[in-house]
């Protein structure tokens, strides 16, 4: 009997042992796939907050959002649709007199009434103007250069092409033309030459559209030039990059925007060697979003695009938990901030009184920065951590004349460069991405300063080809300090 129990105890002890064993394993197990769980489970909100990306919590651009995605609903406002009440419109304006081709008087000559005869003329006729294009044709001119021997000395002499006449087939404002259908509008190659037939009665092969533009492109090295040299002197300016694509290759678009001058360049890095490149010798204050290639430019001469900011808190809003109390306490402070910015844009109080009643603001948005680099979500945490350590620029507006919070001239500025990209893919060749850097200066700088980009495009071919000195983009008043100095 004793050994019959001391067998069962031996036998109960030998279980307990091996389900303890089990227990053990499957508490290891449990563990492991928490882990797991909780490893998939972050992976899955970074899916799903990917999902919820677009252009007004992201860098995603406006184009990719889709249809309705992203949109606000805005409350009905009971307006109808057009210009509303009080709305000064506009009209098109009569041209002075000077300036009518040609006149014609329209006098009735007999009474509607009783059919007697009418004579004078009305003090204040009305005045309808129509407006039109006569036929295109395009003018010809041919140069027959004559070879003759001299009968003394046997001497052969050629006849020479006026100065300021091309050796090729077409003259500047032509080339001008082609230039700017191609590199301002966005027209292809082959959409130009059938514009080029149909509206100016102008046969040209595929390959002379190139060559226009290589002209185009060689005659407005040295203004672009002078220009970008102009543009690093100012006080401050505005910066973005954009990708690009040259011999079906990644590279990318930059821009440099002051007040009056625009740059672009193309480069085959994103980094700090193309924007030092870019921005070499500037001291100003640059304006740009967080992108780490422009890290070599200190704090007190940096300002954040306020824009991309909100962005960044409206995702982390988006996040559950802590993340999102903290998200929408920084959205309430930039709408706050925007506000007082948008009272100082209209006079509503002077610098001195934004400054002091932003104070609260930043306190505030430090605050809430601080709260979220112990944030349990990663990407919260790490953006409020790198937004603390750059504080500074996040203020510069607030005390420097000219300095806008928000990147969106550059944005603006580089979108006309996007839909070109998206349309033709870029460019063949360095040559031809020299040709869309030079052509996007020149139209982006001629539009902010009212000028005509195609007078100044024909006026540098002809300089070119006369080997004289070239029209320059600075404005009329650095010019006229240049030729003084």
């Amino acid at each position: 009997m004793n050994d019959i129990m001391g067998l069962d105890i031996k036998t109960l002890l030998q279980e307990n042992q091996r389900q303890r064993e089990e227990n053990q394993g499957l508490r290891d197990l449990i563990a492991r796939q928490e882990e797991q769980i909780a490893v998939l489970m972050q992976r899955v909100a970074l899916l799903e907050e990917r999902l919820r990306q677009n252009s007004r919590n992201s860098s995603k651009s406006p184009s990719g959002d889709g249809l309705g995605a992203g949109k606000q609903n805005k409350a009905a406002t009971g307006r109808k649709r057009g210009g509303q009440v009080g709305h000064p419109g506009t009209k098109r304006e009569l041209l002075p007199p000077e300036q009518v081709d040609e006149t014609v008087e329209l006098k009735p000559e007999v009474c509607a009434g009783c059919g007697q005869a009418l004579e004078g003329e009305d003090a204040h006729p009305y005045r309808h103007q129509v407006t039109e294009i006569p036929p295109i044709r395009p003018q010809v001119t041919e140069y027959r250069i004559h070879l003759l021997t001299c009968p003394c000395c046997g001497t052969r002499n050629c006849g020479q092409l006026p100065d300021g006449v091309s050796m090729g087939n077409f003259g500047p404002r032509l080339q001008g033309i082609v230039g700017l259908c191609t590199g301002v509008y966005r027209l292809s190659k082959r959409t130009v030459l059938s514009l080029l037939s149909d509206m100016l009665g102008v046969e040209m092969a595929l390959g002379s559209v190139s060559g226009c533009e290589k002209a185009v492109s060689q005659a407005l090295s040295d203004p672009v030039e002078e220009a970008g040299r102009f543009a690093r002197s100012q006080n401050e300016a505005n910066a973005d990059e954009t990708s690009w694509c040259e011999s079906k290759k990644r590279v990318w678009l930059w821009v440099m925007v002051t007040s009056l001058v625009t740059v672009f360049m193309i480069h085959a890095s994103r980094g700090k060697k193309a924007a030092n490149q870019l921005l070499a010798g500037f001291c100003g204050v640059l304006i740009t979003d967080r992108w780490g290639g422009y890290n070599d430019w200190p704090l007190e001469r940096r300002q954040f695009c306020w824009a991309h900011l909100i962005r960044e808190f409206r995702a982390m809003s988006e996040r559950d938990g802590e993340s999102a109390r903290i998200g929408k306490g920084l959205m309430e402070a930039a709408k706050d901030l925007f506000d007082l910015w948008h009272g100082f844009r209209e006079g509503k109080w002077e610098r001195g009184v934004l400054q002091a009643r932003a104070g609260p603001v930043r306190e505030k948005v430090e605050r809430l920065l601080k709260d979220g680099t112990v944030c349990s979500h990663k990407r919260t945490a790490g953006t409020c951590r790198q937004l603390l350590k750059r504080f500074p620029a996040l203020w510069t507006f607030l005390g420097v004349d000219g300095v806008e919070p928000t990147n969106n001239a550059a944005e603006r500025a580089v979108r006309p460069a996007v839909l070109w990209r998206k349309g033709s893919f870029g460019t063949d060749s360095a040559s031809g991405s020299r040709f869309a850097e030079r052509i996007m200066t020149v139209a982006a700088t001629c539009r902010q300063q009212k000028r005509n980009a195609l007078e100044f495009v024909v006026a540098a071919l002809r300089a070119d080809l006369a080997g004289s000195t070239p029209p320059s983009l600075l404005p009329k008043q650095q010019i006229a300090v240049a030729k003084t100095a």
